[in-house]
């Protein structure tokens, strides 16, 4: 029973007394939120007593099918397990027409152990080993998304939404445009008011290179659980704002053929336990320090075996193509835009490294644990990257990284490195749930076929 929490909800239901529902909320494996609506009576006796799901909500792939194959299913009776509130996360959800409160759950065993497929008890895995190195890393969130018509064009595709400004289609953008910005203000504003309500540290919104792509970044947090939290309400959020604004907010990795696909940025600093930033270098290198470069040589090396996170799904790897600024390959280099992991430019104070791989549709903390496993692990053995990129890195640099779902899928089971940070029992799983969705998607015949061999073959 957590006492601060409880004391939470109790505040929370007397400043709220016009709110009669609460939501309560887990992300499964795809990141997709499940969960529980309850009256505000029941709250109390939800931080209390926790509440019950199955454990199968772990199983559920992106349609929530149970992938049987995952043992989480029929193999277990279908058996629940306790959810518990994160304290923190609950907040009214001000775009919705009636009154109406959320909160974040985690799900344990019924002995209160941590529920080990849940992948917030994932990341605190790999955080409890940087606690034992003493250090705490300082992670910041960036998310692109799409805003689009909810109509479809006359042959059925996804179409950008009409100006609210010019009344007409978004037919192009410029990137950091902001007569974009303008012509959806009122969206991006709702946006930041509703993250302000919900105590979200949303900082700066820009409008990306595509019609309707925009990028809502989050402040930097030493708490990587927190930052990961809040990056999952944030995209709840921008969703309902944009339902009130008659427009639908997608996380797709790549929505349209011919424009720029959608990723997550994650920043990542590490401070010692007198709060410096050990990135920062002894000199004015903008390369940082020697455990920068260890933390980069890890993150490089763990990269292949994590790109079935950074990539979870069949339309992730439509983003990774040429021309579309997306690293395809293990490169790093100083502010350099074109790699896999950039060094920022700035101050010596705040160096960083940022990791420019995953998609939006990736789940915040598994991409969070995959990233943080391979800066720990280069710093523990010392690891040293290849010379740094200068220029253009997609010229100079080949395809490296496994490009396809079934190659991404295929190296996740070779993997020897990153199952010791995430578990060994949780990648079976996660394999045997994406892998199950894979062959799902594999039997549907999309009209593309229809188009290219109906007659032609």
């Amino acid at each position: 029973m957590d006492e601060m929490g409880i004391q939470e909800a109790r505040e929370f239901l007397e400043q709220n007394p016009d709110i009669n529902s609460i939501d309560l909320m887990i992300g499964d494996i795809n990141g997709v939120i499940r969960g529980k609506r309850i009256p505000r009576d029941s709250l109390l006796k939800a931080y209390e007593e926790g509440i019950c799901l199955p454990a199968s909500l772990f199983a559920l792939d992106i349609n929530g099918n149970t992938i049987e194959e995952t043992g989480l299913g029929l193999d277990q009776g279908e058996a629940d397990r306790l959810c518990y509130p994160v304290a923190g996360t609950l907040s009214r959800t001000p775009w919705q027409d009636r009154p109406c409160g959320q909160v974040l759950m985690s799900m344990y065993e019924n002995n209160q152990a941590p529920f080990i497929y849940d992948p917030r008890h994932v990341l605190q895995r790999v955080l409890d080993r940087f606690a034992e190195l003493k250090l705490t890393p300082v992670v910041a969130v960036e998310t692109e998304f799409y805003v689009v018509d909810r109509e479809r064009d006359e042959l059925q595709q996804l179409q950008p939404p009409v100006s609210p400004v010019t009344g007409k289609r978004d037919a192009q953008c410029q990137v950091y445009s902001l007569s974009d910005l303008d012509d959806h203000c009122d969206f991006i504003e709702a946006i930041h008011e509703a993250a302000q309500a919900q105590r979200l540290p949303v900082d700066t919104a820009i409008a990306e290179c595509a019609p309707g792509q925009f990028e809502i970044n989050l402040k930097h947090r030493s708490n990587a659980m927190q930052a990961c939290d809040e990056a999952v309400l944030l995209k709840r959020l921008i969703k309902g704002v944009a339902a009130r604004h008659q427009m639908d907010a997608t996380f797709m990795a790549k929505p349209y053929n011919q424009e720029a696909g959608s990723g997550t940025h994650i920043h990542v600093s590490l401070l010692d336990e007198q709060g410096n930033n050990v990135f920062k270098g002894e000199t004015d290198d903008p390369l940082g320090s020697n455990i920068l470069k260890h933390a980069i040589a890890g993150t490089l090396a763990l990269m292949p075996e994590s790109m079935v996170v950074f990539a979870p799904n069949a339309n992730s790897y439509r983003r990774f193509q040429p021309g579309f600024y997306v690293p395809m390959s293990q490169t790093w280099g100083a502010d350099n835009r074109t790699v896999a992991v950039r060094i920022p430019g700035g101050s010596d104070e705040a160096r960083r490294l940022e990791h420019r791989v995953a998609g939006a549709d990736a789940n915040p903390y598994l991409l969070m644990a995959s990233i943080l496993a391979g800066i720990h692990y280069g710093i523990t053995q010392r690891l040293t990257p290849p010379a740094p990129v200068v220029g253009n890195g997609y010229a100079s640099h080949p395809p490296s990284l496994p490009s396809s779902w079934i190659q991404a899928l295929e190296q996740w089971q070779r993997n020897e490195l990153l199952p010791e940070y995430l578990g060994r029992e949780f990648c079976r799983v996660y394999h045997a749930n994406r892998y199950g969705e894979r062959l799902l998607f594999m039997r549907h015949v999309s009209p593309q076929e229809f188009d290219w061999y109906l007659r032609s073959v």
